[in-house]
């Protein structure tokens, strides 16, 4: 089957390949009326064997052709029905212009986008055209991401002319896991847009065919090993510290003095609603405000938990002194067991 070989702009899949139905199929068919983009129709309703000659001569390569069959993957023999329109031809008039769509991400809400979103503005982005969002990548549906994507693939379709590029600071901000990378830059490509960085290992525009693609694929995993060791390093550093007594979290609402202060004006008859007023928080989100009644009474169950913990073990132990003294207790049994063995004791 003979290729046609029509020049392409650089910026729009290259159509060096196309066959003789895609040409033929660029058509409408003047004898069964079938529209461009789908295969003729028999008088049957079905997926006629070969195109109407009265259509497939009007591409002009093929005027003298006798027959030009139907491909496989029309499914001649099969129900019509109709294909996907090709899209329309790109004026060469038109001026052509590269659109840019940035997308900023951070992973919480205590760190800063400004250096993300400087960075994009410095590279001739609107802020009106930059996303941007404080979310983990482990979250699968981020909600700017997804709009600066819908966005993106709206501004390819109205303007097919020109170059629609996905601009991001860093290949981290769009996701560290390999095979979300990899099907994203595929995804990208697709629909005919074009991925940009402005720092990394990969700065400038993505190259998805060739060594480019391979680099990307590399990088992409060293990103995900790089967030593994990230978590490996803070779930070490979480149990180090808590082996040390040190644990994360929030500092405590009722601290040690207030708590002193709560059992000295309780010991002398007031009630716990009527120290609450006087009781001020030290630090954290609510400083300066008063704690409630019930992280008060919270305060003093954990208090007398501890208090009382010390004293069942001191009498626990008075009361196996007093047992062991009395001949209370059985002698250890030492007959049949092997030497070395952990000798059993009753109470």
């Amino acid at each position: 089957m003979r290729k046609s070989g029509p020049m392409t702009d650089p910026q729009q899949p290259a159509a060096a390949h196309q066959s003789d139905a895609d040409d033929v199929e660029q058509y409408a068919c003047p004898k069964c009326g079938a529209q461009p983009g789908s295969p003729c129709r028999s008088r049957g309703g079905a997926v006629a064997s070969a195109y109407h000659t009265r259509r497939f001569t009007m591409v002009p390569r093929l005027k003298k052709t006798l027959r030009v069959p139907t491909p496989a993957d029309r499914g001649p023999g099969r129900p019509w029905r109709p294909g996907t329109p090709p899209p329309a031809p790109i004026n060469p008039e038109l001026p052509s212009a590269d659109i840019r769509i940035g997308y900023a991400r951070c992973s919480t809400l205590g760190q800063e986008l400004d250096s993300q979103l400087d960075a994009l503005a410095k590279h001739g982005i609107p802020r009106d055209k930059i996303f941007s969002e404080k979310i983990s990548t482990r979250v699968r549906v981020r909600p700017k991401f997804e709009e600066a994507l819908r966005t993106a693939r709206e501004v390819k379709a109205h303007a097919p002319h020109c170059r629609v590029i996905f601009t991001v600071y860093e290949m981290k901000r769009l996701g560290r896991d390999a095979a979300e990378l990899t099907a994203l830059a595929d995804h990208l490509t697709a629909h005919g847009l074009v991925l940009e960085m402005l720092a990394g290992p990969l700065p400038g525009i993505y190259d998805p065919s060739g060594p480019g693609k391979l680099l990307f694929a590399f990088f992409a995993a060293m990103a995900e090993t790089e967030r593994e060791n990230i978590r490996e390093s803070t779930l070490e550093g979480l149990d180090t510290a808590a082996r040390k007594g040190k644990h994360g979290g929030r500092p405590p609402v009722i601290t040690d003095d207030m708590l002193h202060t709560v059992l000295r004006r309780r010991a002398n008859g007031e009630s716990v609603e009527q120290i609450q007023p006087d009781l001020i928080i030290p630090t954290g989100k609510r400083k300066g405000q008063n704690p409630s009644v019930a992280s008060i009474y919270r305060a003093l169950a954990e208090h007398a938990k501890r208090e009382a913990y010390p004293e069942a073990v001191e009498q626990a132990r008075a009361d196996f002194a007093a047992l062991k003294a009395g001949g209370a207790l059985p002698e250890p049994r030492t007959e049949g067991l092997a030497a070395g063995s952990t000798t059993a004791h009753s109470a």
